[in-house]
Order: structure tokens, then C-alpha cells, then sequence
């Protein structure tokens, strides 16, 4: 066997054991950013258990994409992506557990991007209920007035 073709292999063979068996990707990532991971969970967790409250951001501190997308929202549209006003399954269980169907999530554009980027709003079916994310669903802000 060539000798590149045996370093494919391994290579192969090792990112299977490191990346499809649980757990073994672990190991090689360091400690620091399994730290940072264990605050996420926590709050993941409190969010879902108890409905905690989320840190807020108020209205004006949003980007101006933001605000104009909040202004989308309280109109109904119309919303410049194919996949705004879709539902959010809360599958990151960082905001309140509801049924299946309660929160719909919207496009912020970012500019200079030409794809749809990072950053949501996520609305509950109460008027009030607002969230922004700006690292795609890691983490979030309730938006207040």
C-alpha cells in the first residue's frame, strides 16, 4: 500500500474514533473550553426547568437590523428570507419550554454578508416575548422596551 494512501487511512480511521464515538472528541479539546461549556448547559438547563429569566437587552441597544426586523415582526411581514417566520423548536432548550409550534424565529441581516449569518429574533406567541441572538441560538437576550 502507498505510503499516502496508508496516512489517508489513518487519518480516516482516526477522525471516525475521535468524532462518532461519544465522547472521544473530548479529550482533545482543552480545558478551558469545556469550562466555558458546563455555564451554557447550567443555564440550558435552569431555562428549561424553570423558565429563569434570560439576560435583556433593551430595544434601543439592538442593531438597527434588529429593530427594523422587530418592526417586520409587528407587521407580519413581509420578511426578506424564505426561511423567516418558520418555527422555532427550541432544540438549544436555552429559552422556556413550550409546546411545539410557540416560537418562530426571524433573520437579523448582518451587513456585508451575503448569506443570512448569525443573528435571529425569536418570537413567542405573547406580544412580549421577544429574544435575540446574535451567535445563532448559543445563547440569548429578551428584548425589552
Amino acid at each position: 500500500m502507498p505510503r499516502l494512501m496508508r496516512q489517508l487511512l489513518l487519518a480516516c480511521c482516526w477522525l471516525c474514533l475521535t468524532w462518532l464515538l461519544p465522547g472521544c472528541g473530548q479529550a482533545d479539546q482543552p480545558q478551558q473550553q469545556q469550562q466555558q461549556q458546563q455555564p451554557q448547559l447550567a443555564q440550558a438547563t435552569q431555562a428549561s426547568q424553570t423558565g429563569a429569566a434570560l439576560p435583556v437587552i433593551r430595544q434601543q441597544q439592538l442593531p438597527p437590523e434588529a429593530r427594523h426586523t422587530l418592526q417586520l415582526i409587528e407587521a407580519g411581514g413581509p420578511f426578506p428570507f424564505d426561511r423567516d417566520d418558520i418555527v422555532f423548536s427550541n432544540f438549544e432548550r436555552l429559552l422556556p419550554q413550550q409546546a411545539r409550534g410557540y416560537y418562530r424565529e426571524y433573520t437579523v441581516p448582518t451587513p456585508g454578508l451575503k448569506h443570512r449569518g448569525a443573528r435571529r429574533i425569536v418570537a413567542g406567541k405573547a406580544t412580549d416575548e421577544r429574544y435575540y441572538t446574535a451567535d445563532h441560538y448559543r445563547s440569548f437576550r429578551r428584548i425589552v422596551p
